[in-house]
């Protein structure tokens, strides 16, 4: 570049004059009659070796600035100095245009930096850094969201989680997924979790994500149970109807030609209106689970919980399921409102209430019920229906929930299946907890 060239000129002039003051000064030293002369070639040796060290000592200063500002991380340090001549200029500006390019590397890896700090900081799943040494760190909103009950850095420390969590947390390894269960909001919640190792630091780190799916699960769950009842209901229906027709018309010839005379006739006609009777009763079976493989639509809008909790007060007072039953509300009174559809959240607990009052009326002299809401943290309410009754078998707990299940001789079983397509739909869970009366809990969590 010009700045070479005109440097490797100047240091030659330099060199070749310091070279002839030196011959200089050593052919004077030879002839002692010039001492005056002689002392001013020796000054003029001194001059030119000045200029030489100079010269070189000028561009080592430049380098040397320019290094040191690359080893304290100054990259705005300027080196362009016009009028300096010998190349200078260029060499200034050749420097100035590295700095230029080392800012902007800086800048551009800064930003894809505060990329994927945003990325990994917004993503909806919750990740875990766990260092060699077993301490655990929320890496995301997510995480700090899930756990905010998590005092420490140990796996331990996440014990409100519970224990099934936290020997998945320790045993959970690189490339491999676990399916564990884990307690959120006081429910018991099935979740995956993953895990991988990155290097950072010279250290190796094991990142795991935690991911909720108990959502999905309940929404395939209840999807294929909607799809069987759909069909089997269908193909009951179309059988089903012809025989009711028949029965029906049967029974009212036989009700035509029974005059009491023949006894045979008479049984024969009690026969056919007991199979009228019963056609009829199942097809009102099947007809209410139709209802159940249409999803209810919900309309969620933030309503009063305390207004909303005194009519459900008012209308399980109402009845006949509440005569007798000591009921017992309990709303919080740092909940003023409840984002959700009141209608289908009142028809859902209401029914909780009312069969909450059977059981307890069932197997207690001094029934009692218990209803109470408050909230949760991150806007969620707990919606709990408690009594003192005999609870639910142990055995049965699992099957509650399912469509046709029922434990109540005029039960349909259909109370509980719809209880938990509304929660999903309100993006919640319900759960059988143990009992704050003894009895049976039911609470939900929206």
């Amino acid at each position: 570049m010009g700045f070479s060239r005109r440097f490797a000129v100047r240091l030659a002039f330099r060199s070749t004059v310091l070279a002839l003051a030196i011959a200089v000064l050593a052919w004077l030293a030879t002839r002692a009659a010039l001492p005056a002369t002689t002392l001013l070639a020796a000054g003029a040796v001194i001059w030119a070796a000045a200029g030489v060290w100079a010269l070189v000592r000028r561009t080592n200063v430049e380098l040397e600035r320019f290094v040191s500002a690359l080893n304290h991380g100054d990259l705005a340090q300027s080196f362009a100095q016009a009028g300096r001549g010998s190349g200078f200029d260029e060499l200034g500006a050749a420097l100035d245009g590295a700095m230029r390019r080392l800012r902007d590397e800086r800048a551009a890896s800064a930003a894809e930096n505060r990329f994927a700090s945003a990325l990994v900081d917004g993503a909806p799943t919750a990740l875990l850094s766990i260092d060699g040494d077993g301490r655990i760190a929320l890496s995301n909103k997510a995480a700090r969201r899930l756990f905010d009950r998590a005092d420490g850095v140990r796996a331990a420390d996440f014990a409100p989680y519970g224990a099934e969590f936290v020997t998945a947390l320790g045993e959970v390894s690189p490339g491999s997924r676990r399916l564990t269960r884990m307690l959120v909001d006081g429910l018991s919640q099935r979740a995956t979790l993953a895990a991988t190792t990155v290097e950072r630091g010279g250290a190796v780190w094991r990142i795991v994500s935690v991911q909720i799916i108990q959502r999905e699960l309940n929404a395939a769950e209840i999807a294929v149970q909607t799809d069987l009842v759909r069909v089997l209901t269908h193909e009951i229906m179309n059988s089903m109807t012809p025989v009711t027709s028949l029965a029906a018309s049967a029974a009212q010839l036989m009700a035509e030609i029974d005059d009491g005379s023949d006894e045979g006739v008479g049984d024969a006609r009690l026969a056919v209106e007991t199979l009228a009777r019963r056609a009829e009763g199942i097809m009102h079976f099947v007809e209410t689970y139709r209802t159940f493989s249409r999803a209810p639509e919900v309309t969620r809008r933030p309503f009063a919980a305390r207004g909303w909790a005194e009519q459900l007060v008012r209308l399980f007072g109402a009845t006949p399921q509440a005569e007798g039953v000591t009921l017992d509300a309990a709303i919080s009174a740092d909940l003023d409102l409840i984002d959700g559809d009141a209608d289908l959240l009142t028809q859902v607990v209401l029914n909780l209430m009312k069969n909450a009052a059977e059981a307890a009326a069932g197997a207690s002299d001094t029934p009692k019920v218990r209803l109470s809401v408050a909230p949760l943290h991150a806007g969620r309410v707990r919606i709990a229906v408690a009594d003192d009754g005999p609870g639910v078998a142990a055995n049965l707990a699992d099957d509650i929930f399912l469509p046709f299940f029922t434990t109540k001789r005029e039960g349909t079983g259909v109370g509980l299946s719809f209880a938990r397509q509304v929660v999903l739909l309100h993006e919640g869970a319900i759960a059988l907890v143990p009992g704050e009366l003894g009895g049976a809990c039911f609470e939900i969590v929206i």
